[in-house]
């Protein structure tokens, strides 16, 4: 699933579009909907930005809110194929959705849905005492706790796999227990791997391209995911995979401590 990163880089890769309207919208799979678009047609795009994992079109008139799923994609001017779900026509261009699984969404609103409200705070603007503040106040594993997205919104199972062993933290580690020089470290790790991900924009393991196609290429800087049995770059121990919240979870047995 794209996380933080990667959407964040279709969202950049999006900036063209903003100030263009909105002229038609064809709809060819139904369940990729959240109630109607109809609403949208006509409307002007005012900026496009990122909320945690939601790709948002602020529209002249309400909110146009995408969440890519599994394999959901954004393309500006591709090639309409079998997964094409929506064709939204532009006044200078279209952007079409693809989805090969259909678990991404689309939805038109007037005003942000309380699911995008209730998010918690973007990992790369909220500071260390919020964080360690957050973080302490939670008895649950770690891994579980940066997945939640009302602790922190944007990250999923690759970017916290890699953060946790960036600052030798085991995903299995209780939030409330860790230290608050461990504490600086994770916050650290987050925003560092989150930061160096986008530069790369973003991982392509699965089917993740930006707008025009692109790959990124940040899974070749991967540390622990996807690596089982692979040798710690720090220490040489293989890496293992485990289950944590019910997400294949990878880390260093001898690197990463509770």
């Amino acid at each position: 699933m794209p996380e933080l990163p990667e959407v964040e880089t279709v969202v950049r890769s999006l900036q063209s579009v903003a100030g263009r309207r909105i002229q038609n919208i064809e709809v060819r799979q139904k369940r990729i909907l959240r109630g109607k678009l109809d609403a949208a047609s006509g409307k002007r795009i005012a900026s496009i930005r990122r909320r945690g994992k939601f790709i948002v079109f602020h529209l002249d008139e309400g909110h146009l809110l995408v969440h890519l799923g599994m394999t959901g994609k954004l393309l500006l001017d591709g090639e309409i194929t079998k997964h094409t779900h929506a064709i939204f026509t532009l006044d200078r261009g279209v952007i079409l959705y693809t989805d090969s699984r259909q678990f991404g969404r689309i939805e038109y609103a007037r005003g942000l849905p309380a699911r995008v409200e209730s998010l918690g705070p973007e990992p790369l603007e909220i500071g260390f005492d919020g964080f360690h503040t957050a973080l302490h106040a939670r008895k649950t594993q770690i891994k579980a706790l940066l997945l939640n997205q009302r602790f922190l919104a944007g990250i999923g199972n690759i970017y916290a796999d890699e953060a946790l062993f960036r600052a030798g933290i085991h995903p299995r580690a209780n939030a409330s227990k860790i230290s608050k020089v461990r504490s600086q470290k994770l916050h650290a790790a987050v925003q560092q791997v989150l930061t160096e991900a986008i530069a790369a924009k973003g991982s392509s393991i699965s089917d993740y391209v930006d707008s025009e196609g692109r790959k990124g290429s940040f899974q070749h800087q991967h540390l622990v995911y996807q690596r089982t049995g692979e040798p710690c770059s720090q220490c040489g121990a293989a890496i293992r995979r485990t289950l944590v919240a019910q997400r294949g979870t990878h880390f260093c047995p001898q690197c990463q401590k509770r």
